[in-house]
Parts: C-alpha cells; structure tokens; sequence
C-alpha cells in the first residue's frame, strides 16, 4: 500500500514545490514508484517535471469533478518511475464548487483509493493556504512533509498550521503524523539563519530532517526547464542536497532503496541529451 504524504506550509515561497518535485524524483530515480499530485492552480510542480499546460490536459481538477479516470491524468515524466498528475488554474475555482458536496474534506482521499496501492509513495505538493483544497490533501494523507525557510517570517504562521494538522487528526484524519522538516534555502553565512534554525530545531525537535537546502542558483533554475534538479544539474549543492534528503527519508521509511551510481548518473545524463 503506497504511503501519501503532503508537502505543506501556508506560507508561499517557502520551497514546498521544490521538495516535492525533486524529492519525488530523487526517490524514484532510487528504484521506488512516486506519483506527483499538483494540488496548486499554478501548476508549478506539473511544468517543473516538464508537462506542457495545454488547453487539452486533463488534470487533478478533472479527477475531482468526475470527467476522467485515473489513467488518463496521469502523466509520466522524464525520470523513470515518477508520474505526476497536473494542475492547471482550473483548480482555482474548486473550492467554490466542493464547498457544498457531502464529505467535502474527504474527496480528494477517495479520489486517490483506486490508484493508491499502484506507488510507493504519493507525494502531494499543497497550495499556499489552510484552505480546503490543503484539508482534503491532509485528511488523504499518511503524514506531512513541512519545509520552512531558515527566515523569520515563516516561523511565523508555524502555530497556525501546526493548529491545522491537530484538528484534522481529531476531526478528520487520527493516523496523520509530522514525516518530518526540511529547513530550506539555509545559508550558512547568515547569523539569522543560524538563529531560526536553531528555533525550528527548538520546536520540532527529531522530528527536523539531519538534511538542509541549501540557497542553489541551480535549484531556481531547474524548474523553467521543465526538470528536476537531478536532470538538470546532478552534481550541483542542491542536487546533493535531495539526494541526501531522498536517502534520509527512505532510511526514516525503513526503505530499502538503490543508492545513486556513477551508472544512474550516465542515464540521467542520457535522458537529458535526448530531450
């Protein structure tokens, strides 16, 4: 049974899109099946893995509204073993729609039972809000995955979301748990960051991933590329940085896993020469 897992954090910005896509590739480029589910009409994770967001892609909001099957949202991506399902700004509207619909917090969870035992794991990638649209994908979910900028001002809205998850495992989900936190866009020059590290360290205790992400020129670009870092630039910090994260995670799974070889590397490189 695969395990579902939501990247979440209301702030914006705060490197959710980029755990999550380059997680998941990571994860799956070590010998696991990993599905991407795009829950934010800006649909960053679907053209980050390199899907086209044209007026003929069927999407996550097509599967919630009941106009198509499973196998016809799911899209491969260039790394062999992750899929995605896309979003697109048809979601924008969804809450709106579901607000009124019976069980409205369980309908994304429904949505993925017919194809949940197909992964591994299930990776899904929230919009920046404690909306209903990140409820559903909660109350679907096995655990969280939160990232937090070493900055001071996400630390901010960490009570509220923390809120959030309690009441939807009284409420709605009891089996969720924190997977864990990855302190994101770290750099170790700043006195700042040192600080608010320690206070998510303070906070979050063992629960805090060993691995941190770095500040990467290469990270930011990655995703106008339509790849995932492992693709577009493997031996850059970042890269190094969710492979790390990729082999904590899977070890924390009690996941047996093929570590990434010299040969995985000269098929990533493969890939990426053709396109």
């Amino acid at each position: 049974m695969g395990k579902i897992i939501s990247i979440a954090n209301q702030k914006g910005g705060v490197g959710k899109t980029t755990t999550c896509t380059n997680l998941a590739a990571y994860v799956a480029a070590m010998g696991k099946k990993v599905l991407v589910i795009d829950l934010d009409s800006q649909g960053n994770a679907t053209s980050g893995l390199g899907i086209e967001k044209n007026k003929t892609l069927k999407t996550i909001y097509d599967l919630i509204a009941g106009d198509a099957e499973p196998n016809e949202v799911i899209k491969p991506t260039l790394v062999e073993g992750l899929d995605v399902i896309p979003a697109n700004v048809d979601l924008a509207g969804l809450e709106l729609e579901i607000v009124q619909m019976p069980q409205r917090e369980k309908i994304i969870k429904k949505a993925l039972e017919p194809i949940k035992d197909n992964y591994d794991f299930i990776m899904i990638d929230c919009p920046p809000s404690l909306g209903l649209i990140p409820v559903n994908a909660l109350t679907a979910s096995d655990s969280v995955i939160i990232p937090i900028p070493c900055e001071f001002y996400p630390l901010e809205g960490l009570t509220q979301l923390m809120n959030t998850i309690k009441l939807i495992k009284y409420h709605l989900n009891p089996s969720i748990d924190i997977e864990g936190v990855v302190m994101t866009m770290k750099d170790k020059r700043s006195n700042l960051t040192t600080q608010v590290a320690d206070e998510i360290l303070r906070f979050f205790g063992k629960k805090v991933f060993f691995t941190y992400i770095p500040r990467n020129v290469r990270l930011a670009e990655a995703p106008s590329h339509g790849e995932p870092i492992l693709i577009y630039e493997p031996s850059s910090k970042g890269a190094e940085a969710y492979m790390s994260l990729a082999e904590e995670f899977l070890d924390r799974n009690k996941v047996k896993y093929n570590p990434i070889t010299k040969d995985t590397k000269i098929k990533l490189r493969e890939v990426k020469d053709n396109g």
